[in-house]
This record gives structure tokens, sequence and C-alpha cells, in this order.
């Protein structure tokens, strides 16, 4: 039985659904000693002229990359069309790869992918696995995207998780929106995303060189670390730093990019507010020291994109044993993570100076830091390292395959 994966990014590219498959396919080719297969583009996500080889095995994964225009994400006519052709050449590869028996589990890049793959399930009569990042078209229309045909394309969407052997949330409210679109219960499994817990552990101040060059060490470091885009809020993070304008140790890091960078450099400039510093992303191998440097970390969702999307930054946050302090939803997918396990707060989207009096509550009181972070890394170890999402991947996929 051959597993095949179709996303629109994979191994080398560092997406971050590119990395959750590429670790789930290595781990699944290796320990789990599976015939993998991985149906992806030749591009790279912020790179769409990149020329990946079209063939080729990693780490026992067998990559089939396909060809499809080259516009890359900020054009949205040239999206749609880069969208096209990768389901056109996926669906080929896909009917070329997929044999009776066989599954095929279906990312969320692009979007409805998992219609096409549903579709050459059923001429190939292999199985359909989806495995949901978010929930389009709703979360397009809620990050206040235009959807043409939005009402066909979800019915086409629930076509697909309806006729699948399996469905994979990230998040349980993903799996309560799945069940009120009629999906079958018995269809869906929450598995959440993870990080990797050995390059990413807790690392003492005093032994980050990271901190040290960008001369933080004596500073009280707020940071936001990954993509900011439409699904997320920053102005009651702006609105707390305004509070804190008088905190001179205070510093607000930004370390990532995404849609909203530009408009929050550009506020943060026209307050200005010096206590914003931005870097761009880092490498990989220094994931650690970046999110290890804070003393605390914030992060954010808009309310209405609860149950569409998870921010799984939040998994690297915990692997570091540092507090979230999150913007949104108290009773959000993170929202309840956080009081579940007692590793953070959550204050509502506008709650500027609830945001600037917890900043000022933990400066002040490292033992609650110290305590809210040792319990962070707790609950990661317990629930969310990589080792427990392929474990229950394993035991998903030996369930569907009879093994």
């Amino acid at each position: 039985m051959k597993l095949v994966f179709v996303n629109r990014y994979f191994h080398p590219d560092h997406s971050a659904t590119s990395q959750l498959l590429s670790d789930l396919a290595f781990h699944l080719a290796g320990r789990g000693g599976r015939d993998v297969h991985v149906v992806a583009s030749r591009q790279r996500y912020d790179e769409p002229q990149a020329r990946l080889a079209p063939r080729e095995r990693v780490d026992g994964v067998v990559v089939h990359r396909v060809w499809s225009t080259r516009f890359g994400r900020h054009w949205l006519p040239g999206r749609a069309l880069d969208y096209a052709t990768f389901y056109a050449a996926a669906a080929l590869a896909l009917w070329r790869l997929a044999a009776r028996g066989d599954l095929i589990v279906a990312e969320t890049d692009p979007p409805l992918v998992s219609v096409v793959a549903g579709a050459v399930a059923r001429l190939t009569r292999a199985r359909l696995v989806n495995w949901l990042q978010d929930v389009f078209p709703e979360v397009a229309a809620a990050a206040g995207l235009p959807v043409p045909l939005g009402g066909l394309l979800r019915r086409l969407r629930n076509g697909s998780l309806r006729g699948a052997a399996a469905n994979v949330a990230v998040g349980d409210r993903m799996a309560e929106r799945m069940r009120a679109e009629g999906v079958p219960a018995a269809s869906i499994h929450v598995i959440p995303n993870w990080a990797d817990g050995e390059a990413i552990r807790p690392l003492p101040h005093a032994q980050n060189a990271l901190r040290r060059e960008w001369g933080l060490a004596d500073r009280f470091v707020v940071a936001y670390s990954g993509n900011l885009g439409r699904a997320h809020e920053y102005r009651t993070l702006l609105g707390a730093a305004e509070r804190l304008r008088g905190e001179a140790d205070i510093v607000f890091l930004f370390v990532g990019g995404g849609h909203l960078r530009r408009a929050l450099e550009g506020e943060a400039a026209a307050r200005g507010l010096g206590s914003l510093r931005f870097e761009p992303y880092q490498p990989r191998e220094r994931l650690g020291e970046c999110l290890g440097l804070a003393d605390v970390h914030w992060i954010s969702l808009l309310p209405q994109l609860e149950g569409l999307i998870v921010p799984s930054k939040v998994y690297g946050v915990l692997a570091a044993a540092r507090p979230v302090l999150m913007v949104g939803n108290p009773d959000g997918e993170i929202g309840r993570l956080l009081r579940r396990e007692g590793c953070g707060l959550t204050v509502p989207v506008g709650g500027d100076a609830e945001l600037a009096e917890a900043i000022l509550r933990l400066r002040a009181r490292p033992d609650e830091r110290e305590a809210l972070g040792s319990r962070a890394r707790a609950a990661f170890d317990a629930r969310y390292a990589a080792a427990h999402a392929c474990a229950a991947w394993n035991g998903l996929l030996a369930r569907l395959s009879g093994r």
C-alpha cells in the first residue's frame, strides 16, 4: 500500500505546511516503514521561480514535483492561475501513482486540493484522508477576502470531506466546525500540530547567543515569531506598546514576515514607538534561540477565524518554556489550551489596557514567568511534541490500512 501526500510545498521549503508535512512524511518512511510519496510543486513558498528537482528520493520519501505557473502569492489573479495549474498537474500525478487500496492524504495548500484528490481517489479506488490546516472558503471570507462562488466551493469542499475515509482536524474548534457542516463524526480525528522539542528546548537567557547578538541582554522582551497574516490582529499590541511607552526596558520584538508586517511597521513608526523592533525570519537551526530569547510571547487570532485556523506557532513557544499572551477569543483553541495548561492568558481584541497590565505583571514577577514557562514545557512534552502527533498518525493510518 502506498501513502501519497499532496501539498504544494515540501522539503526543502520552510513554510509551515511544508515543515509539518516533511516531518510526518520522513517519520512514516523511516520509523514507520511505509512506502511514502509526496506530490508537490517545484517552487518554494517565498521563491516562486525556484526550480526544485522534478523527482528525487529524500530520506526514504519519493518526491514528485509537478510543473505549475510561477506568479507567486502577491498578485491574486496570478495566484489563482498557480492554483489551477497545480490542480491539473497534481491530479495527473496522483492518477498515475494511486491504485486500489492506497491512501491519498490531501493537506490544504492550495485550498480545495481535497476536491481534486477526492476525484482521483474515486477513479483509482484509493481512499482519501483530508488533513485540514484551515477551512476554505470560510477562512478567506472571514479574513475579508472576496470569495466568488463561495457557496459552490463550500459544497464541493463538504463533498470531499463527507466522502473521505478520514478527516484530520488540527484542533477541537475545527472539529466542531466540521461536524456542524454535516461531516460524519466517526471520520473526524483531532491531531494537533507540533514543534521539534529537541531543536527547541528551554534555554536560559545567559546562554542565548542570539539575545546577546541583538543587544537584548538587559531588556524585557515581548516577542512575536512567524507569519503575521490577514487572520491575525496587531492593534491591541500597538495600544499596549503606546501605554508602555515610558518603560524603557521593554522591547516588542517581531521576527518574521507576512501580509501585515509592513502595516505594523508603518503604524509603529507613525506613532513614534521606538520600542518595536523588527527582524527577518531566522534559519531553522536558530529557531530555538529565537523563541528562547523572549521573556513572553504574544500570539493573535481574529475571533471570527476560530475553528477555521489554529496558530501553530504556539507549540514552539510551549517547547521553549515561555509564557503566552493570546489576543483573541478566550474560548478559542489557544485560549482553551492556555487555560487548561495554566501557561498563559488571553485578552480580547481591543484589550490593550489588559495586555499592558499583564506585561507589567510578568516583568515584575519572574517567579510567575518561570512557573508559567515550566507548565508550558510540561504540556508540550505530554501532548504537543512531534512524537505524539506521529504516533497518532501511525495509529490512524494503521487502522485505515488494516495493519
